[in-house]
């Protein structure tokens, strides 16, 4: 297994994403996978949440998996799975391609 830090991108398309209470919830939601437990990258680079002003958002993930197709795999769903579960969907956040920003080989 190799530990993997995957972005995924998105987009807040109601206004409740841009809720600052939301982005808490959703935060917490991503916690367990939280990059900042890795070996790699500036401290301010590896939050799990970033949201910009335009709307648009980023959800970095530290997944362990055999492979990078596999961590992009699992990285996404992970992302949906926190959107949903403080009530975003697919159409109201609506994610991008995930991809790999580093890989952790002290993980």
């Amino acid at each position: 297994m190799t530990t993997y830090v995957i972005s995924v991108p998105g987009t807040f398309t109601g206004a409740a994403g841009q809720e600052t209470e939301t982005q808490s919830e959703l935060a917490r939601a991503l916690r367990p996978v939280d990059p900042h437990q890795t070996h790699m990258g500036n401290e301010e680079d590896l939050d799990a949440l970033t949201v910009n002003d335009d709307g648009t958002f980023t959800v970095r993930l530290r997944i362990d998996a055999d492979s990078a197709p596999e961590a992009e795999r699992a990285a996404r769903r992970y992302a949906e799975s926190a959107l949903n579960a403080v009530g975003l969907d697919e159409g109201s956040a609506p994610l991008g391609p995930a991809a790999v920003t580093g890989i952790d080989s002290d993980g």
